[in-house]
């Protein structure tokens, strides 16, 4: 089963509808870190229960890499039918759209134990989601579906949801889960935007980044990478670590003249792990 600490070390998730199995094929050889299987937005009406046959075949197979599969929102009759596909078949992962309440993640256990990512695309989803997130041992992560949460705001400048995006960060670590996924970035032929966007993500606390299209997948694993000058500054720092534990030293200068402590020391371990 994908444990909560291995889903929150995947840089990319890339979408693949679930009528499409010829995709997910390769969407596995791809670089994309995980994939997911869609049963919500991208399945027509008409098309439900083929996905589900191509889905309850998918997580029976072998694949290189972690999948994932989106359900339709459990408090609708398409959500129950999904987990009554799903039942006793080894699903490594569930996303779960629009998630408001800790009931919602109970009635998904009854029929699917497995590791959970929220996604939070309402007003409502937003204000629980410290509750969400410490509902069940099984919630691994948590992200934004920005365009629903805008939708039911009322709002129209990207800006508007920074407040909602902080909130889903303190959120994810104050209940002890990794950095939020991205929400996906939406105009597929605009790389700068998605490369400028996802940094900025990455800056205040995101980790990875659902993506719908193999070209965004570059971009969005750079920008979860840490460079080598990164990664050679942390080792650096944590060489400094050793020779203060020698002399007893809880806080000190390294040998560039900065001021080292425990939270810049925890730091540097996170980059060489996302290094590693």
């Amino acid at each position: 089963m994908t444990t909560p600490r291995a889903a929150g070390a995947a840089r990319s998730w890339l979408y693949v509808p679930a009528t499409r199995p010829d995709l997910l094929a390769k969407a596995m050889a791809g670089d994309a870190d995980a994939v997911v299987l869609d049963l919500e937005d991208s399945v027509p009406a008409g098309r439900k229960d083929e996905a589900r046959a191509h889905t309850v075949e998918a997580v029976t197979a072998t694949w290189p890499k972690p999948l994932w599969i989106r359900v339709n929102q459990v408090r609708t009759p398409e959500g129950r039918a999904d987990l009554d596909a799903l039942a006793g078949t080894p699903v490594q992962g569930l996303r779960l759209p629009k998630c408001e309440s800790p009931e919602e993640i109970r009635s998904v256990l009854d029929h699917v134990d497995a590791p959970l990512h929220l996604l939070l695309e309402t007003a409502l989803g937003v204000e629980h989601a410290f509750t969400l997130a410490t509902a069940a041992p099984q919630v691994a992560l948590l992200s934004l579906g920005e365009a629903d949460l805008a939708a039911d705001l009322r709002v129209n400048d990207p800006g508007a949801l920074d407040w909602a995006r902080a909130r889903i960060v303190n959120a994810s670590r104050a209940a002890g889960l990794p950095g939020p996924v991205q929400s996906v970035w939406t105009d597929v032929a605009d790389v700068d935007g998605l490369t400028a966007d996802t940094r900025h993500g990455q800056a205040y606390g995101f980790f990875g980044r659902s993506v719908v299209h193999p070209r965004q997948i570059p971009p969005v694993n750079a920008a979860f990478t840490p460079g080598p000058a990164q990664v050679e500054d942390a080792r650096r720092l944590l060489d400094s670590l050793r020779r203060a534990e020698d002399t007893g030293s809880a806080a000190w200068l390294d040998d560039r003249g900065r001021f080292v402590d425990p939270a810049v020391v925890a730091r540097a371990r996170w980059v060489l792990d996302l290094a590693g």
